[in-house]
């Protein structure tokens, strides 16, 4: 897995601010029953694993990174839930938690970055008890639009999903989380998006929308773009005219989906 934005504490900072202005959206509807054995993979430092046992009290959290500094960090935020949850430290590709079963697994912003997500679904389904259920969301970088928008803007903003794409992601991937389940062998598969609109009539969520998450995004794979040939004043320039969106009459919106699917009887898929 190619982590396309690092492990800087600015990167740290960024997927704080994430969570929080985007918990409202991401976990709306995010239910699970007191005493479920949910799986949270690629859990990172413990930002939706709060909001997973914040929001589903009863619950039996297990989660897995493959990276042993994140889980470090996801245990200090997670201080006093103990009770309630387990770390593991694998790779979901090398199986690190065979024979277990899980009532429910939830996926966020982890396919993305994944070469094979195919590969990962179908390890996951195997995890998963018959009637199980598995939950992702995923963004689609290119449903991101913004006003005002201009040449250099829009270029930072191609140069992230550039990069991503490098590293054998996919930042588009949320528009493919139906095929990706169905291949995978779920069944009732259901797909809803969520969107994020903001202008001058919410300022908070534009501000903390364009100015905490997105610009550090793409600010974040600077020192590659530039390596890469990029222009430096061109990058200047469009990390300036994205600002502009934060201001007057701009606006932003960008799409994630909630995909779930739910394993079925052995051999049942579609």
């Amino acid at each position: 897995m190619g982590y396309i934005h690092g492990y800087s504490g600015r990167e740290a900072e960024r997927l704080s601010d994430q969570a929080v202005i985007l918990r409202p959206f991401l976990h709306r509807d995010l239910r699970f029953p007191a005493g479920s054995r949910v799986l949270e993979p690629g859990c990172g430092s413990g930002r939706q694993s709060l909001a997973l046992l914040e929001d589903n009290p009863g619950i039996h959290l297990t989660c897995l990174d493959v990276d042993a500094g994140q889980l470090d960090l996801a245990r200090a935020r997670l201080a006093g839930w103990e009770r309630s949850l387990r770390f593991v430290h694998g790779d979901l590709g090398r199986d690190p938690l065979t024979g277990e079963v899980f009532d429910h697994v939830f996926v966020c912003f982890l396919l993305e970055h994944l070469k094979r997500p195919e590969t990962a679904l179908a390890r996951l389904r195997g995890m998963l008890r018959v009637g199980g259920t598995l939950t992702l969301i995923e963004g689609d970088h290119g449903s991101f639009r913004f006003q005002p928008e201009t040449p250099a803007s829009r270029a930072v903003w191609d140069a992230l999903i550039a990069e991503q794409r490098r590293l054998g992601g996919d930042p588009m991937i949320g528009r493919r989380l139906r095929g990706l389940l169905t291949a995978a062998g779920f069944s009732e598969v259901g797909v809803a998006p969520i969107l994020i609109y903001a202008d001058a009539g919410d300022p908070v969520l534009r501000e903390g929308f364009m100015r905490r998450i997105i610009v550090p995004m793409v600010d974040g794979v600077r020192a590659r773009a530039l390596a890469g040939g990029f222009d430096a004043r061109l990058w200047e320039r469009g990390i300036e005219d994205l600002l502009a969106a934060d201001s007057g009459d701009g606006s932003c919106y960008y799409l994630f989906f909630e995909a779930v699917g739910t394993k079925g009887t052995q051999g049942e898929s579609g």
